[in-house]
């Protein structure tokens, strides 16, 4: 699997990074950080004009208020809206200073790339640090490069899509992002090429106090096939730091993006996540979402079906132990006929962590013989912890085909007591029945994936102190 978490890093154990900053931008959200970031970056008018326009809807709209988590964030205590580690643009892993290496040698990100990915790009705070693709990808055409690289090198394909999935006005946080956006890859894979290996981005926040703004790009045009994985974790820190990423997909015609998220940030980042793709005439868009980490995450993948024959389907693993938070779900956006969506919901909450799903259905008038089914499940621990789900669903055509269906369990004494019978400890017992809870949803994710998933929670529940 691409992203082979070191045990320490999978629980915060690791300090701060001391490699030296070349560049950080402090003080309140203003116009002269974002001109100075634009500036930094030698972008073209177009881009620096996007921003200013982001930076003023920003001011205008309200936090949402649905979000107490997110509300009651302070954003004037992050101090850096741009931070630039002293090494960017390296050719190999050799060239990135020893601090830099050595986090990415714990992460397993070398032996990854060489095993399994046919790409990699690594984000170290607000830049892309290390880019680099195998053979196989410049052969086939594929463009993979760090978002700043393509607003250079591509700026036609970049005016074509960025903001154009997930525009700035469509919340207070992303047009925060599209204000302050920095790294991220921009992929674009042509016409009937399918790229046989997953391509990786992994993004790391080093330092407290921080903002990280990463925007990607994936583009798969007619008939073509990607599938991309996006890695985050973080060290320990003693203050929280932000993340405010984006992820823009769009799958032309026949087109399929699958896209894979192992979000392990450490229990000091508050995560705010805007993900949203399109799909047009009978392609398929696919999220695997597993949100582990953080302090906060909020988070829902979003599939516009826009084509005749589109499909979407997305699994959303959330895991809340401790004092922890997870806002997740996921939207479908039924905009074409004969479209179909499916959403599988697993949360688990002990130590007093807390799960909110969210979900949107909507099937919109002429979307005729649109299908859709939503399986929300939950896995309560403890009295301490807590789930909830606010499904919302919107339908314009009658013939429309909808369902959903919630269960929620809670771990009792008596299961405690049974399997204690049999010779585990409560440590190992939880262990055992979280990997139960999400076992069936494991011939849908892929292999790798699974073997990493099963990992992490055993930790998460056997080495960690347990539940309760």
């Amino acid at each position: 699997m691409a992203v082979e978490l070191s045990k320490s890093l999978e629980h915060g154990e690791m300090e701060p990074a001391e490699y030296r900053k070349e560049i950080e931008l402090k003080g309140r959200i203003s116009r002269d950080i974002v001109e100075e970031i634009s500036r930094l970056k030698k972008e073209p008018e177009w881009m620096r004009l996007h921003r200013l326009r982001a930076l003023e809807e920003f001011y205008r709209l309200p936090s949402p208020n649905w979000l107490p988590w997110i509300r009651s964030i302070d954003l004037d205590e992050v101090a850096s809206y741009y931070v630039k580690p002293e090494t960017t643009g390296a050719s190999s892993f050799e060239e990135l200073p020893d601090e830099i290496r050595r986090i990415y040698d714990a992460l397993g990100l070398p032996e990854a790339y060489a095993k399994y990915l046919a790409g990699l790009s690594t984000v170290l705070d607000s830049e892309n640090v290390y880019t680099v693709m195998k053979d196989l990808l410049k052969e086939l055409g594929v463009v993979m490069v760090p978002m700043d690289e393509a607003v250079q090198k591509y700026p036609d394909m970049v005016k074509k899509y960025f903001g154009r999935v997930f525009p700035y006005t469509d919340h207070k946080f992303a047009a925060l992002h599209h204000a302050l956006w920095s790294g991220g890859v921009f992929v674009y894979v042509p016409k009937g090429v399918r790229v046989p290996y997953p391509v990786e981005a992994f993004f790391f926040i080093g330092s407290e106090l921080e903002g990280q703004f990463e925007h990607t790009v994936v583009v798969a045009d007619e008939g073509s096939e990607i599938t991309f994985i996006e890695g985050c974790s973080a060290p320990r820190l003693k203050k929280f730091s932000f993340h405010d990423g984006m992820v823009e997909l769009y799958a032309h015609k026949e087109a399929r993006v699958n896209f894979v998220t192992v979000q392990n940030w450490s229990r000091n980042i508050v995560n705010f996540n805007n993900k949203r793709g399109i799909a047009e005439e009978n392609a398929v868009i696919e999220w695997i979402e597993g949100s582990i980490g953080s302090k906060v995450t909020v988070t829902y993948p979003t599939t516009i079906l826009k084509g005749r024959g589109a499909r979407t389907a997305s699994t959303v693993i959330g895991i809340s132990n401790g004092d922890t938070v997870k806002d997740t779900g996921s939207k479908v956006i039924h905009a074409a006929p004969s479209t179909s969506s499916r959403i599988v919901s697993k949360s688990i909450s002990g130590r007093g962590g807390v799960n909110v799903y969210r979900g949107l259905i909507q099937v919109n008038k002429g979307a005729s013989n649109s299908k859709s089914y939503t399986q929300c499940d939950s896995l309560i621990l403890d009295e301490k912890s807590s789930s909830s789900t606010y499904p919302i669903i919107h339908v314009m055509e009658e013939d429309a085909d909808i369902g959903h269906e919630a269960t929620t369990i809670r771990v009792t004494d008596d299961q405690l007591f049974y399997l204690a019978s049999r010779g585990l400890s409560e440590k190992e017992a939880l262990s055992l029945i979280v990997l139960g809870f999400v076992k069936d949803i494991f011939p849908r994710l892929p292999f790798e994936y699974v073997a990493m998933l099963s990992k992490v929670i055993q930790l998460e529940f056997r080495e960690l102190g347990g539940v309760g």
